[in-house]
């Protein structure tokens, strides 16, 4: 599964933390970027990379739900998220023998 460097960090981070994670810690990807888009920008792309790994499979979203959008606050991940994020770290993983 082909996944994007944001969407690698979503996983990573998420990995890292072992419980849920709010979104703002999501927005330090782009402090070292070179052409940084603008905050509001930010925010939306970071909330469709969410989305995209959610409707994957890899992440479960927290939030609220109005009559038209989800609001998603938190998220965190799946089992397949799990292997993923495992996947993106480059670490061995460990089978049950």
């Amino acid at each position: 599964m082909r996944l994007s460097a944001l969407q690698r960090h979503i996983l990573r981070q998420c990995f890292q933390a072992r419980k849920k994670l709010s979104r703002a810690r999501l927005v330090d990807f782009y402090n070292n970027a070179k052409n940084k888009p603008k905050s509001e920008d930010q925010i939306n792309i970071i909330t469709k990379s969410i989305e995209r790994l959610i409707t994957k499979g890899l992440l479960v979203g927290y939030g609220v739900k109005t009559a038209e959008k989800w609001f998603i606050r938190e998220i965190s991940l799946t089992r397949a998220g799990q292997k993923a994020a495992r996947e993106a770290l480059g670490k061995q993983q460990k089978l049950k023998i």
